[in-house]
């Protein structure tokens, strides 16, 4: 039995459910999967929400899919895959907000959300960029899993076009930043800190990420059993390659000092691997600012290792190797203006174009 109600409005003097002729909006009282669902129908007119209530009783809600079972059978096939935390977490939360936008509209049913529908989502997106280019890259491979269980006859997310996104240069850090930052570990503020050594584990912590390239959620949890020799063997988190980096003595020396007994350097284990990231991440923005580095962040370090690589005239496809990159057309991507030898060569084609266009000039 599904009931349709109006759910009055504070500003209505009306609490009684079957009291009908004000204007609040409709929602539906109904049981699905013997679980009492509470949804909004999308109207404030009663004769279509009639309507409505009679094609949910007629379309058989059993062989359908609700949005909410559907997000949670995703959820499960993407743990069971063994996808990383960092990923189910996105597409929880992607999830989060498809069902708060469905329930404010009143979709119940998965087949419902038609291009328009996911466009009106889509809308509600505060995401720009690159982040929103990845959620729709999810949005659509939760609707091509729907499609392929046959819970939509169409996967309608490939409608929807992607964001333009405009992609950041490549800014690593200067060599005056660079020791700028680090003699702010120096002055960072550790009195009264729960961890009163945190200036020497950020100094530490920057040697490594200049000097490795990592990425900092695989630098903030680095195991010291990884170092071998002054070598630095690690499967990264993100693409799971492995990357083999000879490591200079200074950083050694820095590591050594903050080691735990744990078995890790930076990382206490006490907390998820996720919160430790966020801790670092902010000590990182208060340091920045006692160096007075603008636009400070880990990735830069990453930048500045590829690029004094690529000025060194190391070849690109070893800096990929060593970033860890599953293959050059990603570094070329980013990194591409600062190969030394593309930078030469442009800069003899220009000036060899000068000299033909003076000769001629001359001539004439």
């Amino acid at each position: 039995m599904i009931k349709a109600y109006r759910r009055h409005s504070r500003k209505c003097g009306h609490r009684d459910r079957n009291y009908r002729r004000c204007t609040c909006p409709i929602w539906v009282d109904l049981v699905v999967d013997s679980k009492r669902t509470l949804r909004a129908l999308g109207t404030r007119n009663w004769d279509l929400a009639q309507k409505k209530v009679l094609a949910l009783e007629t379309s058989g809600d059993k062989t359908r899919k609700t949005i909410q079972d559907a997000t949670d059978s995703y959820v499960r096939d993407a743990e069971a895959r063994g996808l990383r935390p960092a990923s189910v977490y996105k597409f929880k939360l992607l999830f989060k907000q498809l069902n708060a936008f469905a329930t404010d509209k009143g979709f119940l049913h998965i087949d419902e959300l038609d291009v328009d529908a996911l466009r009106g989502f889509r809308e509600t997106w505060k995401n720009k960029n690159y982040s929103a280019k990845k959620k729709l890259e999810n949005l659509r491979t939760f609707f091509r899993f729907a499609y392929e269980d046959g819970w939509v006859h169409k996967n309608h997310a490939l409608a929807i076009k992607p964001p333009k996104v405009e992609q950041p240069p490549t800014m690593p850090f200067t060599r005056d930043e660079f020791n700028r930052v680090l003699a702010a570990c120096d002055k960072y503020p550790s009195e009264g800190h729960p961890n009163a050594r945190l200036g020497s584990r950020l100094r530490a912590l920057v040697l490594l990420l200049r000097y490795s390239g990592l990425r900092i959620a695989d630098a903030v949890t680095l195991p010291r059993q990884t170092i071998k020799d002054d070598v630095l063997i690690l499967r990264t988190e993100k693409t799971g390659t492995v990357v083999r980096v000879p490591l200079p003595s200074n950083v050694i020396a820095a590591l050594g000092t903050v080691a735990r007994p744990n078995g890790y350097f930076f990382w206490s284990g006490a907390s998820t691997k996720k919160s430790c990231v966020g801790d670092y991440q902010r000590a990182f923005k208060k340091l920045y600012k006692i160096a007075k580095v603008e636009k400070g962040h880990a990735h830069r370090w990453r930048d500045t290792f590829a690029v004094e690589l690529l000025l060194d005239k190391a070849p690109i496809a070893d800096v990929s190797v060593l970033l860890g990159h599953q293959n050059t057309k990603v570094t070329e991507k980013h990194y591409s203006p600062w190969v030394k030898e593309r930078q030469e060569q442009l800069e003899q084609t220009v000036r060899a174009a000068n000299e033909r266009y003076n000769h001629d000039t001359q001539d004439s």
